[in-house]
């Protein structure tokens, strides 16, 4: 019977810590493949967020700094269920940049793996 409770106590924790990262973390990883076909077929904003500015992936929107997004709204859609893909040069500082759109409430947030550093060895067109 002490282990049940025990076990029991355990797999709540386990649940908990999982919601948590549900909420924190509702942003979806993609590869540049999946970029690519998003930029072909469907709406997508494309914001590159590498800081010292880069050489941008071809067809991007705007150009926000990672640590500073909460200062750039004003650049992103209005709409917060727009599709937004943020990239950088190899996915860290998007990564950072995405979980801050998501704290601010956008729902459809997006980032690329690897960022300028995969795009440019699949052979994609940059500006």
């Amino acid at each position: 019977m002490k282990y049940q409770l025990i076990l029991g106590f355990f797999i709540l924790f386990l649940m908990g810590c999982s919601q948590k990262n549900l909420e924190q973390n509702n942003y979806q990883d993609i590869t540049s493949e999946e970029l690519k076909e998003f930029m072909g077929s469907e709406d997508v904003f494309l914001v590159d967020t590498h800081i010292p500015e880069q050489e941008h992936i071809k067809g991007t929107d705007t150009f926000i700094p990672y640590d500073r997004v909460e200062n750039y709204l004003g650049e992103l859609p209005q709409d917060k269920n727009a599709k937004i893909v943020l990239y950088c040069r190899s996915g860290s500082m998007s990564r950072i940049a995405s979980e801050k759109l998501v704290e601010l409430g956008y729902t459809n947030v997006f980032n690329q793996l690897g960022g300028t550093n995969d795009w440019r060895q699949k052979g994609y067109e940059f500006e």
